[in-house]
């Protein structure tokens, strides 16, 4: 019964609509160069395109165009989903560099032997942080398909180590979100206190930079890699701190900058999309350019461009697969567009 009263409350909480502050029609912060405001309003009202909430467009730290739809404003709090994946690998690269983590090819199992199985799998002692990081676990994938037996555990972390190896750690990729949790409850016993905390800390002096309301497993550990809420403006300004190579505009590095260019460097390929991935970020070609991105169910993307010194945010709602039905595709179709313009002013 309390199984149930939980899962029925947080399906309230995040089923509850966001309060939207902006109005019904698109609202921009600044003029924006090459029509590049117009632009955007053309893209949201194609009704392909009518789950988009919001853009955000920055350039070198200044932003170029800031658009509502539909109601919703970057102000407002949205989940951002597995977008926030990123935001997890940033925390450990923090971790790694305050020496609370040795690295990424620690192993897990020593961290986490309280919640082993009896009787685990040997090659459960061959998993690193970096398989974590890059889903290269090798054991079953706990989103999809198996995401709401998984969530209805009683705990999270004992089940998620105690699925069967589809692959060898170190193989193909296999997107978990529990792969994104473990690395979560490991931060949480390596730092002695919960994620939440560690990340307001550590990444508090980033200007702009929130996270609200957040799911926890029933142990009280936050939810690796899904169910965090944040603004448009929020995701921005952590796009913004790891384009400008973990610095604040102030210049002090919150995340190491070898950190970055581990996290955006190849170790495998998405089985869906044959995008790259790294750890905890995608990266392809957009528009010419190459583009490294956090993604999140329904389309909550955050883009950066590193050749053009371009931070992108689009949230959206959570009404559907964005990959599935074709709209994560529209939504880089329109950061191709976002990158025209920026390169033609």
């Amino acid at each position: 019964m309390r199984r149930m009263i939980r899962l029925l409350s947080l399906l309230l909480f995040f089923c509850l609509p966001l309060a939207a502050t902006g109005p019904a029609t698109a609202q921009s912060t600044a003029s924006g160069v090459g029509g590049l405001g117009p632009r955007l309003d053309r893209a949201a009202s194609d009704p392909a395109m009518r789950p988009l909430k919001t853009v955000i467009v920055a350039r070198d730290g200044r932003v170029l165009s800031e658009r509502g739809f539909h109601g919703h404003s970057p102000s407002e709090s949205t989940n951002i989903k597995s977008a926030s994946k990123s935001i997890i690998s940033a925390l450990v690269g923090i971790a790694i560099d305050k020496g609370l983590l040795e690295g990424p090819d620690q192993k897990i199992a020593p961290i986490l032997k309280a919640d082993l199985p009896v009787t685990p799998d040997p090659r459960i002692n061959d998993i690193t942080i970096g398989n974590l990081l890059s889903m290269q676990a090798g054991l079953d994938r706990m989103s999809g398909a198996n995401y709401g037996r998984w969530v209805s555990s009683r705990n999270w972390v004992r089940f998620a180590l105690s699925q069967p190896f589809v692959d060898q750690p170190g193989g193909e990729m296999l997107y978990s979100t529990a792969s994104t949790h473990l690395l979560s409850a490991i931060l949480t016993k390596v730092g002695r206190r919960p994620t939440l905390v560690l990340a307001r800390e550590w990444l508090g002096p980033v200007d702009g930079f929130r996270i609200g309301a957040w799911e926890r497993d029933p142990q009280g550990i936050y939810l690796g890699g899904n169910q965090m809420a944040m603004s448009a403006r929020s995701l921005l300004a952590f796009g913004e701190l790891y384009r400008n190579g973990g610095k604040t505009a102030d210049g002090r590095q919150i995340v190491p900058t070898d950190w970055i260019a581990q996290s955006w460097q190849q170790r495998t390929n998405s089985r869906f999309s044959g995008d790259e991935y790294g750890y905890g970020w995608f990266t392809r070609q957009i528009g010419g350019e190459q583009v490294h991105f956090a993604w999140g169910y329904g389309g909550q993307m955050l883009y950066i461009v590193p050749s053009l010194d371009l931070t992108v945010v689009m949230t959206s709602e959570e009404s559907g697969p964005s990959a599935r039905n074709g709209y994560r595709d529209l939504l880089h179709g329109l950061l191709a567009d976002i990158i025209g313009s920026v390169r033609a002013a």
